[in-house]
């Protein structure tokens, strides 16, 4: 399954929140070297009940908007 996200980083708690089309994720972990995004795989790892190796950015590294593929053998749980 494939996912808009918009990452707002530096955020105080880390949560998810369904906004239409896109997946709104606040990140509690600055952009800074990769932090963020390793923190978005574990943050909808966690949100889709998945491991972290199934949550993979398909685009949009270093931009605010990206595309998540999450790939699970087994149906997801949202």
């Amino acid at each position: 399954m494939r996912v808009k996200v918009k990452v707002s980083p530096s955020s105080k708690v880390a949560s998810v929140k369904k906004e239409g089309d896109f997946l709104k994720v606040f990140v509690d972990a600055a952009p800074i070297k990769g932090k963020a995004n390793k923190r978005l795989v574990e943050i909808l790892a966690d949100y889709f009940k998945v491991p972290k190796s199934c949550v993979k950015i398909l685009h949009g590294k270093s931009g605010k908007i990206k595309l998540v593929e999450v790939v699970s053998r087994y149906p997801l749980k949202k």
